[in-house]
């Protein structure tokens, strides 16, 4: 099959950029021919495609009026895309069209060549921006739906887009725009959702139940478990609002006997570090950005990992590798993260920024003997295994190309 993937992005900066790379890969092993159009970039993976590949621009960054205008037009319209896509279909002539995110950076009018070539088309939701012009329904320090019925200006009036005013407006015009001509909805054949909370979301939000599916995200399984030993609980991820470490630290501040480290960066870092350094407690540590080994040899000696999460996330990877791993999981109820977890047997669910839930939880798990602690990451692994190999992913993909229609 040839299958012809297109995400704004391809130089391994985040989560959707590496998951693609690895799914063109896997399917490359399968027998599949694989292809990208993208956004062109110097730390881009090295591919053939690249000369199709659009300019890449910056809306958060004025460059002078013309410069600022031509990239407002390319932000609702990017003709060089649409005919990027022309090219590609009519060199390649895929039999399967997946989009990943494409938002703003190629635009919509890279859906007219599709409708108009009858390629099946199905899009993986990475994030919200089908229904939040944000991306990710969380607004001034909370969960927000206020652009639910097509109120995209509340965008506007909030200031969601941290950029700035002009992307604001833009964001809200192009949402409303979208969602006026039914551009995604008379193109994508099915939509893949990773979690069944973002399922029922767009459901909620207007999106035809009829094209929606459930396709969790897959994770690689370690041939071994972590034998951990380190005796501390750890965080590793962006240090933002969004994902409720405030309340964690303040429940985590509480138990000296629980250590716990956390690794990464992000705007709260300072705040954070500070609510730390005023408590007075030596038990949380900040360690620092760490990735590949570094990271992997934090996990290696964790006890527990830990997700606060106070807004929608999807169905998050770093749960996911704890998981496989071998590592019990403490988490929020909220969003598609508590799809994950057993409470009680894989980890143990909290409420969002509730400090005194946090507090039981931690005792809770306080609580749990290390032969405990070892049974609950054995029964993670097993889900894993039951659930998010990569196999089991890939076979389901490409069940749904072939419900879409392609052969």
């Amino acid at each position: 099959m040839r299958i012809l993937h297109i995400n704004k992005f391809f130089d391994l900066s985040d989560g959707v950029d590496i998951y693609l790379h690895q799914v063109m890969q896997r399917q490359e092993v399968l027998g599949h021919e694989t292809h990208i159009l993208s956004t062109r970039d110097p730390k881009n993976v090295p591919t053939a495609d690249s000369k199709y590949f659009v300019e890449r621009f910056d809306l958060s960054r004025s460059e002078g009026v013309r410069e600022d205008a031509e990239k407002a037009i390319r932000f609702l319209w990017n003709r060089e895309a649409q005919h990027s896509l022309q090219e590609m279909i009519r060199m390649q002539r895929p039999d399967v069209i997946h989009l990943h995110n494409i938002y703003h950076h190629l635009s919509t009018s890279i859906l007219a060549p599709i409708r108009e070539a009858g390629i099946p088309c199905v899009q993986t939701l990475h994030d919200y921006k089908l229904a939040c012009p944000n991306y990710r329904m969380f607004t001034e320090g909370e969960v927000c739906e206020r652009c639910k019925g097509g109120k995209y200006f509340e965008a506007v009036k909030h200031g969601c887009l941290a950029s700035g005013f002009v992307p604001n407006v833009l964001a809200a015009l192009e949402m409303g725009m979208t969602k006026a001509r039914q551009s995604y909805e008379r193109t994508v054949r099915l939509f893949l959702c990773p979690s069944r909370f973002m399922l029922e979301k767009m459901e909620d939000w207007g999106e035809p139940v009829g094209k929606l599916r459930h396709l969790a995200n897959p994770v690689e399984l370690p041939s071994d478990a972590m034998t951990g030993g380190g005796g501390y609980l750890l965080y590793a991820g962006r240090l933002a609002t969004e994902k409720g470490l405030a309340s964690f630290l303040e429940a985590a501040i509480r138990i000296p006997e629980l250590p716990v480290k956390i690794a990464g960066r992000g705007p709260d870092e300072e705040r954070l570090r500070s609510l730390v350094r005023g408590s007075g407690v030596t038990h949380i540590e900040f360690v620092g950005f760490q990735t590949g080994e570094g990271l992997r040899g934090l996990r290696a000696r964790a006890e527990a990992l830990v997700s606060p999460s106070i807004w929608y996330e999807n169905a998050s990877l770093s749960i996911l590798e704890g998981m496989a791993d071998g590592l019990p999981c403490l988490v929020t109820r909220i969003g598609g993260n508590p799809e994950l977890i057993e409470d009680g047997e894989t980890g143990f669910l909290a409420k969002p920024g509730d400090v005194e839930d946090w507090v039981r939880v931690l005792r809770r798990f306080q609580a749990v003997s290390k032969v405990g602690r070892q049974q609950m990451g054995e029964a993670a692994r097993e889900k894993i295994k039951e659930r998010f190999l990569w196999s089991t992913h890939l076979e389901k993909l490409q069940g749904f190309y072939r419900e879409a229609g392609a052969s």
